[in-house]
């Protein structure tokens, strides 16, 4: 891949003009980055042309600010674009650009799951840092898309790391990691590795997952975007040994939790205010 094909350099020449908001901005911030624009030269060298990904067999996740799914829609003419972006703010900007460049049409959102992947042909992937949110969107992938899918992985070299072709490698039989551009890369995969029975590369889900604790009067559910998991995290265990050592001299009619997580901070005060 070069710098500056001309294909190349009209799709930044749009991506540069997609703002971050209603997500934090500032002048020197970009509302894509090098991964971005690596994954669709990827995509327009491996199916531009193709009846199958522009009839709506696009699905792309992790979609940040809409560079992904507007870029797809520009660079591919793709429609019935199939998005599913776990942050509210990202699904606000991408609607916000949608608008301004007159593309809301071309896609529509999706939870993770069957909807967002059925018959997919081709999977547009920002990975994430989790590795459990890796694996809960590669066994969707290998679940739910075509026997054909090809994913395409992108993501910044230095939040990348073996680990993440290990767990795709669990799901998929064919994993390759491409050459580096601009301190970015893709991950490629293919062939879904699907068994029934448990473990990895098995039809039984293991999202959400689920854990009790000794602290807790309940048990803890999550998927695989949640931080902290389905386990109490040292911060939340600490927040609550502080509260129930020194409560509040009235109990609190209302309880905001913010940053909730898996919530195990917020059911434990539900269950004070309902017993009090």
């Amino acid at each position: 891949m070069t710098d500056s094909p001309a294909r190349l350099e009209e799709l930044e020449a749009l991506l540069a003009t997609l703002s971050r908001e209603p997500d934090f901005d500032a002048p020197e911030l970009q509302a894509y980055d090098a991964a971005d624009l690596l994954l669709l030269e990827r995509a327009v060298e491996l199916c531009s042309g193709s009846v199958d990904v522009l009839g709506g067999g696009l699905a792309i996740i992790g979609d940040r600010h809409g560079a992904l799914t507007l870029g797809a829609a520009y660079a591919l003419g793709a429609t019935g674009i199939r998005v599913h972006q776990d942050p509210l703010l990202s699904e606000r900007a991408l609607a916000a650009n949608a608008a301004r460049l007159r593309l809301a049409g071309s896609y529509k959102n999706f939870p993770l799951g069957e909807g967002l992947l059925r018959g997919a042909k081709l999977v547009l992937l920002q990975l994430p840092k989790s590795l459990a949110e890796l694996e809960e969107i590669a066994w969707n992938i290998a679940c739910c898309a075509d026997t054909d899918v090809t994913v395409l992985a992108g993501g910044r070299d230095k939040h990348m790391n073996r680990s993440m072709n290990e767990m795709l490698s669990r799901y998929f039989t064919e994993v390759q990691a491409g050459l580096g551009w601009r301190k970015a890369r893709v991950i490629t995969a293919r062939v879904p590795l699907m068994e029934v029975g448990g473990g990895a590369g098995s039809a039984d889900p293991r999202f959400p997952e689920h854990s009790g604790d000794p602290a807790l009067s309940f048990e803890l559910f999550a998927y695989g975007a949640t931080f902290g998991g389905a386990t109490l995290d040292h911060g939340s265990r600490l927040l609550l040994h502080t509260l129930r050592e020194q409560p509040p001299a009235q109990p609190p009619g209302r309880i905001v939790d913010i940053g909730c997580g898996n919530g195990g901070v917020g059911g434990v005060g539900r269950a004070r205010v309902s017993d009090g």
